[in-house]
């Protein structure tokens, strides 16, 4: 991260993160009743999705921290929980669909961590399995060098048996997780594209070979592993790209290691067109065979899903017959035909992860259908 200018939220000013966060930056503060000044600020840059990254507003989360993932209409949600502890990425990804959610977008650091915990207690104490992760509206790990949240997160997870937490990441921000008792309670995941989609969609990211040497350093010390071949993108040579992603994960990564593995493919929000064209103007992703979906999202022709969908698990399978491997928000058609079921016949998606994530991480409460 490189923050430029800290602001505190008035209602946030006496929380011990909000001290903490300061004194491990080191630089001058303002104090906001309202963050519309700063959203101005923003707005009247050039590239305000660029100039909120080095924005810091540490702020009091005044919703849930726990809430059900968004998901989208009309495709297969995996009924995942969001531990909502932030907002926006330092990090610069094309596609990404925080460049369009947030308007405008300002990175976010919530400090009431007091909530947090009550609410992390009362969703251990409903005794059922439960998946949650902190990388929907961010990315798990670019917080630590300002506050070791995720850090503290393994610990306290480490100390309950219904819940697992997963940490998913584009960095390779691993070492100081090394050497925590985390009991198996939280799985480390990486979202995996190939080099050519990392290098001109993904800037400020962790390399491949990084993310999964960071993967390996992981397995090392004991943690359960996920991966996410997510968003998969289409492009002239993709399939021997994917193909070498695979044999570098495999030749470093114990499958019986791996809880799991999601695959999706680009999809967009319309208005999200304008924002890539103009901020990533040598991007080609999304001039693509695209049309609107049932949900308003832009997607891959059908047919081009199956297909690419279909190469990849064959390729994984080679290495990893037994591996779970999941689709992000598609319907059940894609999965009858490029898995060969659906989730139904297994009592839903949510259910399937539940109970493997049950089985890989010692989880001792109840399975719900849901």
């Amino acid at each position: 991260m490189k923050i430029r200018r800290i602001y505190i939220d008035a209602d946030a000013a006496d929380d011990p993160v909000t001290e903490q966060v300061c004194r491990r930056i080191g630089l001058p503060v303002k104090r906001v009743n309202h963050p519309v000044e700063i959203y101005q600020q923003i707005s009247a840059s050039p590239d305000p999705e660029a100039a909120g990254k080095s924005v810091l507003l540490l702020t009091r989360n005044k919703g849930r921290f726990i809430r059900d993932c968004p998901g989208t209409t009309h495709y297969t949600c995996c009924g995942y929980q969001i531990l909502h502890v932030g907002a926006y990425c330092s990090m610069d990804c094309a596609y990404c669909i925080l460049q369009a959610y947030y308007h405008p977008p300002v990175l976010q650091f919530f400090t009431n961590h007091d909530e947090l915990n009550e609410q992390l207690q009362s969703f251990f104490d409903q005794g059922v399995v439960g998946r949650i992760g902190t990388g929907e509206f961010t990315d798990s790990l670019i917080w630590e060098p300002l506050f070791p949240l995720a850090q503290q997160l393994v610990e306290r997870f480490s100390r309950q048996d219904t819940g697992n937490l997963e940490l998913k990441t584009k960095t390779a921000a691993v070492d100081d997780l090394l050497a925590i008792s985390h009991n198996r309670k939280t799985i480390m995941a990486w979202s995996l594209n190939t080099q050519t989609v990392i290098r001109h969609q993904e800037r400020a990211t962790a390399g491949l070979s990084a993310r999964i040497e960071a993967a390996e350093k992981c397995q090392a010390s004991g943690y359960p592993l996920a991966f996410h071949f997510d968003p998969m993108i289409l492009y002239p040579g993709c399939h021997a790209d994917y193909e070498a992603v695979v044999h570098l994960l495999f030749a470093r990564i114990d499958p019986a290691n791996i809880v799991w593995i999601s695959i999706g493919s680009f999809r967009f929000m319309p208005e999200l067109k304008e924002v890539i064209a103009r901020r990533f103007p040598d991007s080609t992703i999304i001039y693509g065979e695209f049309i609107k979906a049932l949900d308003g999202k832009m997607r891959y022709f059908k047919p081009l899903r199956i297909r690419m969908y279909r190469w990849l698990i064959d390729r994984i399978r080679e290495k990893a017959p037994d591996v779970l491997i999941y689709f992000c928000m598609e319907d059940e058609e894609i999965w009858e035909k490029a898995l060969g079921f659906t989730p139904a016949a297994h009592g839903g998606l949510a259910r399937m992860l539940d109970e493997r994530a049950a089985s890989m991480c010692g989880l001792n409460g109840r399975v719900q259908t849901r």
